[in-house]
């Protein structure tokens, strides 16, 4: 038997260091899992590579680059969760359930992820480390809860609450996004209408103007050499409206594209009225939807943390929940080290207090989800109707302004001729 070093956590989320006899890495595994740890490194005595597993061996194996191109759409993750939850509590062996599964798909890149599935449990790997091999349908915070599922025995659970976790966030990124479109669409359509008019219309005025042979008030005359620049400016002015949408687009991703300059920018959107109070609020609604179902599933706080941190999808809640984390691990509570990061109004942190007094810990944060979900589908519902009349204000004074500087030097000329006669 070779021996093996291994660093694991226990139930409680303190680190564990030991070694352990097996005849392989797997069975290595299911030894440090009977005794009720989560894996989170292990090497064979003398080996020089040591492999990374978070709440399980995630990343244990190495095998081929998973072909394809783009990602699974979230909506059929959701499917496949949730029949595959019925087939685990119909009792099904998982390869078994895995194949039906693969055989109802179409062909595509699911059911090449499915066959890539069963084909490595069938080499013997557990579904959490035949999971984390394909991204391009499991991520990470997917991969951990089936790895606690396994480990707890209730897969069938485990997968149920993920089809409801992914549901209920798709369901606040769809409010969010269907709200945008219809300001989006109509700023579109204004920006090119009032484009149209500077590029064909207001030169044909400018040519009708030059017979009048007056000097023309100063509206005018703004409107004409603003026309001027759209069209022949250097560059045209109508090339930088175009352009400038997609250059500001790119300079915001390569900002992100570092640590400082995620927060930097997410820092910023969150200062801007009503906008950052509906991504403040997402946020929080999605890192206590993620971290209690991450309890809810057995996996250990610190680990549901640093998981909770890397799918929050904003930086700023990145980074105090790595300050709550290493206070956690000091021996601090909670609800403390987020006090301190003032992330989070007095609502919240309470809540939490008393969840973490009770025992409900996880039952509180999912309480705290859904009550920010309705805050934030309230505050977009807000804020759309907030948009349409400062839309129609808007547009109107464009209108309004393009009208009366084409129109004014009518009116001088009228005044003119019944002046004369």
């Amino acid at each position: 038997m070779a021996t093996f070093l291994y660093e694991a956590m226990n139930q409680s989320g303190q680190e564990v260091k030991d070694t352990i006899e097996a005849q392989s890495t797997e069975e290595a595994l299911g030894k440090i899992r009977s005794l009720g740890y989560y894996p989170v490194k292990i090497r064979q005595k003398g080996g020089r590579r040591a492999a990374k597993a978070a709440a399980g061996p995630i990343d244990l194996k190495k095998k081929k680059a998973r072909v394809g191109f783009g990602r699974v759409k979230q909506k059929d993750i959701v499917q496949l969760t949730r029949q595959l939850s019925t087939l685990q509590d119909a009792g099904l062996p998982i390869l078994r359930s895995l194949r039906i599964l693969e055989q109802q798909q179409k062909a595509g890149l699911l059911k090449s992820i499915l066959r890539n599935v069963g084909d490595d449990i069938e080499g013997g790997s557990t579904l959490s480390e035949a999971m984390a091999r394909n991204p391009k349908a499991f991520d990470r915070l997917y991969c951990n809860m089936v790895a606690a599922g396994e480990t707890g025995g209730v897969l069938d659970t485990i997968l149920q609450r993920l089809a409801d976790f992914m549901e209920k966030a798709q369901r606040l990124k769809r409010k969010v996004v269907g709200a945008m479109i219809y300001p989006s669409v109509v700023i579109t359509f204004a920006v090119l209408i009032v484009a149209g008019i500077m590029v064909a219309v207001v030169p044909k005025f400018k040519e009708i103007f030059k017979d009048f042979g007056s000097e023309l008030p100063a509206l005018t005359m703004f409107l004409i050499n603003l026309s001027e620049w759209f069209v022949h400016g250097k560059p045209p002015g109508i090339v930088i409206l175009v352009l400038s949408p997609i250059v500001f687009f790119l300079m915001i991703k390569l900002i992100r594209k570092s640590q400082s300059g995620r927060y930097a920018v997410d820092l910023v959107l969150l200062k801007i009225p009503i906008l950052g109070k509906i991504l403040g609020k997402s946020s929080i609604a999605r890192f206590t939807r993620t971290l209690g179902t991450l309890l809810a599933a057995g996996v250990p706080i610190l680990e549901a943390i640093n998981i909770t941190r890397e799918t929050s999808g904003n930086e700023v809640y990145a980074r105090a929940l790595g300050s709550v984390h290493d206070e956690i691990r000091e021996g601090e509570s909670f609800a403390n080290p987020l006090r301190a990061a003032k992330i989070c109004d007095g609502l919240v942190i309470n809540m939490i207090d008393v969840g973490e007094e009770t025992g409900d810990l996880d039952k509180m944060l999912i309480k705290i989800a859904d009550n920010y979900d309705e805050e934030v589908e309230t505050l977009v519902d807000g804020l759309v109707s907030l948009l349409e009349p400062i839309m129609v204000v808007v547009l109107g004074g464009i209108v309004g302004f393009i009208v009366i500087a084409l129109f004014l030097p009518l009116v001088h000329l009228i005044n003119a001729v019944s002046s004369g006669g």
